[in-house]
């Protein structure tokens, strides 16, 4: 019988399913360099290329998890913003505020918990730059300044990890007061003689920048980190003339003094703790 009357080929091929290696997901291209890099490697180096060294932004959780030694207690994860203008843009603020809570487990942009950090008992506060922009609101300005009052209260150090557009316009001017309301709050942890560290990530702009984010007594940030109130392509509109190359990068604020370090994401946990054994002594 010739080839081409057969009713079976002579060699089964396998289902189409068998047949399909599935690579999505395996892999991602680094916003750096460009290269394509293996998933699990990028996780296994804290969300940091290999290959460039740069640092992919990462969720207040994960920051928390990196920070902390190990369980740590949440406070006020129920406290939830109001819409006292009423606003609408696109959509109105209620909805917008529903979404984000429903889609990120969240109640708002900010997580304040307490835990050990290299066995030291310390307040972490850390901002999610997926919550509507990690903008600041009154229950982000409410939730550090309870954070700042707990840190006075048990002389515990205080750490807050920045990723913030600034203040929310949504709520207008009420949110603009959480500038001065924080910074007075951290003028008391100040003359409690009790420690606040800054950690400055990839963006930390607008009114968080000028305000709790720059108060630090140790200011320090990861590279590359976009850092400043107005944003680059705002200076230059306004000014007219061109930036010079990494302004407001976190490389470029060191080298003019307005930071006092900046630390890679695998090492910020020991130089931390270094910092606290510093300010406090070591841990007993």
């Amino acid at each position: 019988m010739a080839w081409f009357t057969r009713k079976t080929p002579s060699v089964v091929s396998p289902p189409e399913g068998d047949r399909t290696v599935k690579t999505e997901g395996l892999w991602t291209k680094c916003e750096g360099c460009g290269q394509i890099i293996w998933r699990k490697a990028l996780e296994e180096s804290f969300q940091v290329c290999p290959k460039c060294n740069y640092h992919f932004r990462i969720d207040a959780r994960t920051r928390l998890k990196l920070l902390f030694d190990g369980e740590y207690q949440e406070f006020d994860a129920s406290m939830r913003s109001t819409d006292p203008l009423e606003f609408v843009d696109s959509k109105p603020y209620k909805v917008r505020l529903a979404e984000m809570q429903q889609s990120l487990n969240l109640a708002d942009a900010l997580i304040f918990a307490e835990g050990k950090l290299a066995g030291r008992t310390v307040v972490i506060c850390a901002l999610e730059l997926k919550f509507i922009g990690g903008s600041m609101g009154t229950v982000m300005g409410e939730k550090i300044t309870r954070a700042i009052e707990r840190c006075i209260a048990n002389r515990t150090p205080l750490i807050i990890v920045s990723a913030s557009g600034g203040a929310r316009m949504q709520e207008g001017a009420v949110s603009l007061m959480q500038l001065a309301k924080i910074s007075a709050a951290l003028m008391r942890l100040d003359e409690a003689r009790v420690p606040y560290i800054s950690v400055l990530t990839d963006p930390t702009t607008g009114g968080v920048t000028a305000s709790f984010a720059m108060l630090g007594d140790l200011n320090i940030a990861e590279p590359g980190a976009l850092i400043g109130f107005a944003g680059p392509r705002v200076i230059e509109q306004t000014i007219r003339q061109k930036l010079p190359k990494g302004f407001q990068r976190s490389e470029f604020l060191l080298q003019h003094g307005f930071l006092d370090g900046i630390v890679n994401r695998s090492e910020m946990k020991s130089y931390i703790a270094k910092a606290l054994n510093f300010f406090c002594g070591p841990v007993t």
